[in-house]
């Protein structure tokens, strides 16, 4: 019987091949759709989930804001992990990292800068389950200057050497510490949101950083650490954020300590001084939304298309009847159908995913992978689209089986008005989805453009950051001496128009910035409450950078107030309630325990970490230290083919200073805009998945229209009979259409503005909702329907009359 049933669904399909080929194209668009927006989805939500990850809490600060205290920052105190294992008995165990963002390294002649590594506590590896490949993890990190190298850093420094109790050195504003490679570890994966390709043992600390005499000891004065803890199992979380909260271990009326699940960090933590930038979870809410819209569309496509046939099947029904089927066997071989077109769709679907996964993965920048972990967490989706297969299969079933065999083999079966409703509310909901979608689309592309065109207050074109560690005893001095050398050599150079010395610039990391509180203001008040970021630069850098003065001006040089020289920014003034900033012009103001700061010039607000982060109160320091050597092309002088060479003869004149150094270099612009990457990103891929929605949708009105010309076949040919014309015919059928759409269109404007208003709001500065946003959805939406309906509606203003009315 199930090969019978089998061989009559394969020979139906082959049959009709106009209909098996728009409905298996809508279902393998639609299931491939889905099965990639989840390998993304399922991707971001397996960040940091390892074994005894559900127990790995990590700390972080809030800080008090008016009234209310709110998240602050992700970095801790280094006593913060000792006191609350020793307060609270559900706190086992504590990791510290300090974070580097990168180090330079050197073994023989070779020479080499590492990114992304951290001093440790030994407890390393008894909190983060990942492999230590050599070595004893108890040990490894447990005594002063050993370090622990990932596989493929201790390949890159070692080749295919044995690096085990090998001596290296490692290079820290210029000062050389040497260190034993006690153990070599897996490399972190990818999904981790702390990457670790190297860890030095905390004990280290106390050689390898220079924070003063007494930094190194347990304090309440420096929160540059990241801590995590172990918690015990079954701890009752609420209970024990409570008491933490409640603790005040810090002595502060400003801030707090307080902790989040690890598993939850990549996705819904956004806090300054993140070690990486984070995903967002209003993403993944919006692209999972995008994947069940586009398969549930497949599948109401499918229930269009296969009850418009069914009404060309009813003599099939009623021989099938008269000749004893049952009504259960209709039903069986109807999803017997079902299931196999939605089986080759779900093939051709896989051969879709398989193939176009390389340019997804470089469209989204993650590196996605079928593997078996993937097919394990995708299980429950298989389930879903098995259970939504025979669900969108059972109603053309049941109404093919309800067929009188009389009535159909007469010719008279006729559209039952029962599912009209339920048609409509198909088809509305198309249409609300399309336009939704459309809106979605419009408003992040509007976004995306704000992010591009909008002044930032600086100027950050063909300016190139160069940066590298000098390998070297020479003094302090004597290096900074070089720096300003080389500075005024590249000067020389006719394609460099301007250089400048800084810390940071626009675009780059938290890391570079210092915050702190407390500040006394001229006038005898003092701010404690609110927090400061600062850096230091030296005098060009503003004219380099193009930041426009409101009053004052750069850094005076041989000024008795040299070293103590500050300029602020507009949001400065207004947080500390200066309202003119003549007010606090020439004026000195106290932080950090020095009392003459003078401010010399103040700044107009720029975007330092683009539209996404409010401005924040700055103070930039002058500082005669080297961090960034800032140079500025003259692109009047140099072409796009030439700048390699310009490259490359700046490397030149860097090594031939520093003829012992590591050299990089940065693009401010791309620096730039590679905080907007991910946004751009997800753009891409939401305007990729409305089109495949919206493609699949116009497949749904196609059949839906093909059910209508049939429904309504005698009604048109009698209208032709009496004269009506063919614009008449087209009207008629379109406008019932036009009637859903507009329905659907006032349901989507508010749905519409309130998703997208959540998506905007993960920016500080944004674009507004103009109302032609909407307007541009509807008509978009309008002229994908008449495209799509006109095709059918013109057949049936055209066809004969006569062949309408005819009964056989």
């Amino acid at each position: 019987m199930f090969k019978n049933y089998l061989k009559i669904a394969l020979r139906y399909l082959l049959k009709n091949k106009l209909y098996s080929i728009i409905n298996i194209f809508g279902l393998a668009v639609g299931i491939a759709s889905f099965v990639l927006i989840m390998l993304y989805v399922n991707y971001e939500k397996s960040y940091d989930t390892f074994e005894g990850s559900e127990n790995v809490y990590r700390i972080y600060m809030d800080y008090l804001e008016g009234d209310t205290y709110v998240p602050g920052d992700a970095m801790t105190y280094n006593s913060s992990g000792p006191a609350l294992k020793e307060m609270f008995p559900e706190v086992l165990d504590y990791v510290r990292f300090y974070y580097f963002e990168k180090l330079a390294f050197k073994v023989g002649e070779k020479i080499l800068e590492q990114p992304l590594g951290s001093l440790a506590d030994p407890s390393y590896f008894d909190i983060f389950n990942y492999p230590l490949l050599e070595g004893d993890k108890k040990t490894v990190l447990a005594e002063p200057n050993a370090i622990v190298l990932s596989k493929s850093f201790a390949k890159k420094l070692f080749g295919n050497q044995n690096p085990l109790r090998r001596t290296i050195s490692v290079f820290e504003d210029g000062k050389e510490t040497q260190l034993t490679v006690t153990g070599i570890m897996e490399d972190v994966p990818e999904t981790a949101h702390y990457r670790n390709s190297f860890l030095i043992s905390y004990e280290t600390e106390k050689t390898l950083t220079d924070f003063g005499p007494t930094a190194h000891e347990l304090n309440w004065n420096m929160n540059n650490y990241y801590t995590y803890l172990k918690l015990a199992p079954n701890t009752n979380i609420d209970v024990l954020r409570q008491k933490i909260i409640d603790s005040d271990i810090e002595k502060s009326e400003t801030e707090r300590h307080n902790i989040e699940p690890i598993e939850d960090i990549h996705l819904y933590s956004d806090k300054p001084y993140e070690v990486t930038a984070n995903g967002s979870v209003l993403r993944i809410k919006f692209l999972t939304a995008i994947a069940f819209i586009i398969l549930v569309l497949s599948w109401l496509n499918y229930v269009n298309l296969s009850t418009t046939k069914s009404m060309e099947r009813a003599k099939e029904a009623g021989i099938r009847k008269v000749a004893g089927a049952k009504k259960s066997q209709l039903i069986v071989q109807s999803l017997m159908e079902s299931l196999l077109l939605n089986f080759i769709a779900m093939a051709i679907a896989l051969s879709i995913v398989f193939g176009v996964l390389p340019l997804y993965t470089n469209i989204i920048g993650n590196e996605l992978n079928l593997d078996w972990g993937f097919i394990v967490s995708f299980i429950p989706y298989f389930i879903f689209i098995v259970g939504g297969v025979i669900l969108a299969g059972l109603y053309p079933a049941y109404l093919l089986s309800r067929y009188s065999p009389a009535k159909a083999l007469k010719g008279k079966v006729r559209a039952s008005t029962e599912g009209i409703g339920l048609r409509k509310g198909l088809i509305v909901t198309q249409f609300f989805a399309t336009i939704v979608l459309l809106t979605g689309t419009f408003i992040i592309s509007k976004q995306i453009n704000f992010l591009d065109n909008q002044p930032i207050g600086a100027d950050v074109g063909q300016i190139i950051a160069l940066h590298g560690t000098v390998v070297s005893t020479q003094s302090d001095s004597l290096v900074n001496n070089d720096f300003r050398v080389l500075k005024e050599q590249l000067e020389d150079f006719p394609f460099i128009e301007k250089t400048a010395i800084a810390q940071t610039y626009p675009g780059d990391s938290f890391d570079n910035l210092s915050s702190s509180r407390g500040i006394w203001l001229p006038d005898g008040r003092s701010d404690k409450a609110n927090i400061f970021y600062t850096y230091h630069a030296q005098p060009d850098y503003f004219d380099l950078m193009d930041i426009e003065f409101l009053v004052g001006g750069t850094f005076v040089l041989n000024s008795k107030f040299e070293g103590n020289q500050i300029v602020v920014n507009e949001t400065f003034l207004k947080t500390v309630g200066i309202s003119s900033p003549e007010d606090l012009l020439n004026k000195t103001v106290s932080f950090w325990g020095n009392n003459q700061w003078k401010v010399v010039g103040i700044i107009k607000d720029y975007y330092h970490f683009g539209l996404k982060t409010p401005v924040l109160p700055t103070i930039v320091r002058y500082q005669d230290d080297i961090s960034n050597l800032l140079v500025k092309i003259d692109k009047s002088s140099i072409s796009i083919a030439g700048l390699e060479t310009a490259l490359s003869q700046i490397e030149n004149k860097w090594h031939e200073v520093f003829p012992q150094s590591t050299f990089n270099y940065t693009f401010l612009d791309e620096k730039f805009e590679a905080q907007y990457e991910q946004d751009k990103a997800f753009g891409r891929a939401f305007q990729i998945f409305t089109v495949l929605s919206i493609l699949i949708a116009s497949l749904g009105l196609f059949g839906l229209t093909a059910y209508t010309v049939v429904l309504r076949k005698k009604e048109i040919g009698i209208r032709k009979v009496n004269g009506a014309t063919i614009t008449q015919v087209l009207t008629l059928l379109n406008k019932d259409f036009v009637k859903l759409l507009g329905l659907a269109f006032i349901i989507a404007i508010p749905s519409s503005w309130y998703v997208m208003n959540q998506w905007l709001e993960g920016f500080t500065y944004r674009t507004n909702f103009s109302w032609w946003i909407f307007a541009l959805a509807g008509t978009t939406a309008l002229l994908i329907t008449f495209l799509t309906v006109s095709w059918q509606s013109f057949k049936a203003a055209i066809a004969n009359p006569v062949e309408s009315l005819k009964d056989e």
